[in-house]
């Protein structure tokens, strides 16, 4: 199934993806990435648990679980109560807010996100751990930052700082086992084939 078309389900996890129209950005200054980030919980936290995330100039990739018990989402008329509608609704929701902020500030006009953001489901914990890696790694991966670790805009160095949030940092470690068992699995290099089709950037 086209990945803009899966269906997105109560407690199972997705790689959720997009980029600019274009390819174009959709940061253009520090921050607006925080910016970003407050939109992202304004508008998603009572429908996702967020597990990693990773914003770079031009896109950004997110990990999350889809929250059992949605309470219904009311547009216009429109009421929605199936998982599906709901979240998709957030995100759009989300996508706009964020997009007409951007508009005005850099004097632009039209769609700022391409249409449809991309998902992949994360079917079992090996999946989860390399789609973490995978994740967090990017920067390097895209030439944007010589490490990764470094890198300002990615969940990695929240995972490793013990101060409540949001994020479902202890949950992450967990999975790994332990602070140490997660950083140096961050230092294991992973070919795209052992991600297979859970890559969704083109």
């Amino acid at each position: 199934m086209e990945d803009r078309n899966l269906p997105l389900e109560t407690n199972r996890f997705y790689h959720i993806y997009n980029r600019g129209n274009n390819r174009e950005n959709i940061f253009f200054k520090e921050e607006n990435y925080r910016y970003f980030l407050m939109k992202y919980d304004h508008y998603l936290s009572e429908y996702v648990d967020t597990y990693a995330y990773c914003l770079l100039p031009n896109h950004f990739h997110i990990l999350v679980r889809i929250k059992q018990n949605l309470p219904p989402l009311q547009t216009g008329s429109k009421i929605y109560t199936d998982t599906e509608k709901i979240v998709s609704e957030a995100f759009r929701r989300f996508f706009t807010s964020y997009s007409k902020s951007i508009n005005k500030q850099e004097g632009r006009v039209g769609s700022l996100f391409q249409k449809n953001f991309r998902r992949k489901e994360i079917t079992n914990e090996s999946y989860f751990r390399n789609m973490i890696n995978y994740i967090h790694t990017n920067p390097e991966k895209h030439k944007i930052s010589r490490d990764f670790r470094a890198y300002p805009h990615s969940s990695y160095k929240r995972m490793l700082i013990d101060k409540p949030s949001k994020l479902f940092k202890e949950q992450v470690i967990a999975w790994f086992g332990s602070k140490l068992a997660f950083e140096e699995f961050h230092d294991s290099d992973l070919d795209d084939g052992t991600l297979g089709d859970l890559i969704i950037e083109d």
